[in-house]
């Protein structure tokens, strides 16, 4: 489902290639100033550093857009990608608008579960007569597929809270289809006490999701066969290799990683969990972390009396995420300043209604 309208613009993209960093830096600058109260720029975590040095408010997806929610700017300017800016709208008041500097900012895991697959193989679980079972999406979807949750009883998680999503979901029913990244669903389930056995992967491109009845029929929960492109590239050995390096290093990974990686691990939390635990560290602590890169050596570079590396010797970059430089930035200012809304994100009214009721089941789990 297209969500997105682009607006027809002013002022060319191509007029921004060849400005030079401190002029895009003191023109972002200028027209924050000028613009004042009526404009909130939001800088997720893992946004490149000569981006949200320009953000008014930093954090993870589903708090920036909250918190741009209780403000009463009249633009709100998302530095992240497709499904954060969705829930930014969903969520905003009604004389808000989103805007997205690059409309190609999507998220790879969020594109693996369309609307249409999640409703076949929604349809082919209700053929078979499994019936006692509830949609939960992670926060990293699109608006129709929360809204297709909410409108079946079901609920958003982030990675902070899905235990308890979980447990509220099999409180009302016997199974939980969870979508669309297969590691968080499974590592968090496994860490609710459900065995391994008693996981199967649905695969939207074959029959069943490549399974057999019987083994849905078993399953306490069925994952959607996606992942994070950044967290799904951490491998057990990236563990072995790191401790054998350092030895006594602690291992703090996203659970967005493989269910063997955090098995490894010492600890594994969300974006805001790893954040606050380097920064309730020691100093003179050693940290191998696995998650976005720009996050890892932000962290780095706030906390030098720690040691502070990637997990892995690769560079793991949420390139989708990097799409948004300040080129882009600048042009969405420059746009606004004369009077022309581009890149708008608009989540159509049902969307946004049913969406917002499994963010609101969501919010009374908490």
């Amino acid at each position: 489902m297209q969500v997105a309208t682009l607006k027809r613009v002013t002022r060319p993209f191509e007029a921004y290639f060849n400005i030079n960093q401190p002029e895009l830096s003191e023109r972002i600058e200028a027209i924050r100033r000028e613009l004042g109260d009526e404009l909130v720029i939001l800088g997720h975590h893992y946004q490149r550093d000569d981006v949200i040095c320009h953000s008014d408010l930093r954090g993870d997806s589903f708090k920036l857009s909250e918190m741009a929610a209780k403000r009463s700017a009249e633009y709100i300017i998302f530095c992240g990608v497709h499904f954060m800016a969705e829930s930014a709208d969903i969520l905003s008041k009604s004389h808000q608008k989103v805007i997205l500097p690059d409309l190609a900012a999507g998220c790879s895991m969020a594109d693996m579960a369309t609307i249409d697959q999640v409703e076949t193989a929604w349809e082919e679980l209700a053929d078979l007569g499994i019936t006692s079972i509830l949609p939960i999406t992670y926060m990293n979807s699109t608006a129709a597929v929360k809204a297709f949750c909410g409108e079946r009883g079901g609920a958003v998680c982030t990675s902070s809270n899905a235990k308890g999503i979980f447990d509220w979901a099999w409180g009302q029913r016997e199974k939980i289809f969870f979508f669309p990244d297969q590691h968080l669903g499974r590592n968090t389930a496994f860490a609710k006490g459900i065995p391994l056995e008693e996981m199967v992967v649905w695969d939207p491109y074959q029959e069943l999701g490549g399974n057999s009845q019987e083994a849905l029929e078993k399953a306490k929960i069925i994952l959607w066969k996606g992942h994070c492109s950044v967290h799904n590239r951490f491998q057990p050995w990236h563990v072995d290799d790191v401790r054998k390096e350092h030895p006594g290093i602690n291992v703090l990974v996203h659970p967005e990683c493989r269910w063997e990686v955090v098995q490894k691990a010492d600890f594994a939390g969300s974006t805001e969990y790893i954040i606050k635990m380097i920064a309730n560290s020691e100093p003179g602590s050693q940290w191998a972390i696995g998650t976005e890169v720009n996050l890892v050596n932000r962290l780095k570079n706030e906390y030098p009396d720690r040691f502070v590396r990637l997990l892995s010797p690769d560079l793991c970059m949420c390139s989708t995420m990097f799409r948004i430089a300040p080129e882009n930035l600048l042009w969405a200012l420059d746009n606004l300043k004369a009077g022309e809304i581009v890149n708008q994100i608009v989540v159509p009214e049902k969307v946004a209604h049913w969406a917002r009721v499994a963010l609101d089941r969501m919010l009374a789990v908490q």
